[in-house]
């Protein structure tokens, strides 16, 4: 079979190569899944570069979550068990972790729909404890990550305040039904959430950027607010004044998803339940912005690696659509 693999830490688009290897044989509890489309996410940029939590054995394929199928042709949702990940024309995974895909979601939608909604919604609803008729200020709406928690808050009855930059991403999180959009290269983000709030702020803040996007956020934090530490994809980790925290009365949290696969299973399995009826609903569906085909798949995640893209990619290995 086809599979990614990277011999060496570096930029993507230096270190992936496209070989030709084993299908992977499933251990205890696994099963071999056909990759029907595989959804890239900021990680795979990491793991390229060592600089992912997780640091699986060099050589390894990068790919953290697809949509399957299965030997007898049911569509599955999975996180491959790396070193093997999802930039291959198959992998195993845990058969206990697999998940169902909603009817309503083609391959390349699927492939997007778990990881980031899944994060987005433990951060809005377990972490932040989003309440309808509250602010939620979301920092690259435009993104992969963003576009979930920009769905996401507002089937909540959030009032939606997305964070992009530039005309064209301001453009699609203004699609993605935010309130209001800011255009961080333009406008200042402290001032507008200020005069759009009422002076008040924004009562919670989803930031998978850091750095600068985190600074600006407790500027604009209301009275009890909640920021969820989602990521740093600008690649600087702030350095939180608790005293800031302390005299503004605000809320810092973290969001590590992976670790309620491990810690709560059961909590992952109950918000995929609320995941696919939002998409039945069609309240939630995944921004894919390019199906591109497996030969493109370094392109691909290197794109991600800059923040050139937005929405979605999704590497469809065998070369069809849905």
């Amino acid at each position: 079979m086809q599979a990614w693999r990277v011999h060496r830490n570096g930029e993507p688009s230096e270190v992936m190569e496209l070989e030709e290897t084993d299908r992977p044989t499933p251990g205890d509890g696994q099963v071999l899944l056909k990759v029907r489309a595989a959804d890239i996410n900021f990680p795979d940029a990491l793991l390229c570069r060592g600089q992912y939590q997780v640091r699986p054995p060099l050589p390894f394929t990068p790919g953290v979550e697809i949509c399957g199928e299965t030997e007898d042709g049911r569509r599955v949702l999975a996180t491959p068990s790396l070193p093997g990940g999802g930039l291959a024309e198959y992998v195993v995974a845990d058969e206990a972790s697999l998940l169902p895909v909603p009817d309503a979601l083609d391959d390349a939608e699927a492939a997007a729909l778990h990881i980031g909604y899944q994060t987005g919604w433990f951060g809005l609803h377990r972490r932040a404890r989003l309440q309808p008729g509250e602010t939620l200020l979301v920092h690259a709406a435009a993104g992969g990550v963003g576009s979930a928690a920009v769905q996401l808050g507002k089937a909540a009855g959030a009032t939606v305040i997305g964070v992009a930059g530039g005309p064209e991403k301001a453009a699609i999180a203004r699609d993605l039904g935010c309130d209001l959009v800011i255009d961080r290269r333009s406008e200042d983000i402290v001032a507008v959430v200020k005069e759009a709030t009422g002076g008040r702020g924004a009562d919670v803040v989803y930031d998978p950027v850091g750095g600068d996007a985190y600074a600006k956020s407790v500027k604009c934090i209301a009275f009890e607010g909640r920021v969820v530490v989602v990521g740093f994809a600008s690649g600087t980790i702030p350095a939180p004044g608790l005293n800031h925290a302390l005299v503004k009365n605000y809320s810092v949290v973290g969001l590590h998803w992976g670790l309620y696969n491990t810690k709560d299973p059961a909590a992952v399995r109950a918000c995929h339940d609320e995941l696919t009826k939002l998409a039945e609903q069609g309240a939630i569906k995944p921004l894919v912005s390019e199906r591109v085909p497996m030969a493109d798949a370094a392109r691909a995640v290197q794109r991600v690696a800059d923040g050139t893209s937005t929405g979605r990619i999704v590497v469809l290995p065998s070369g069809g659509t849905r």
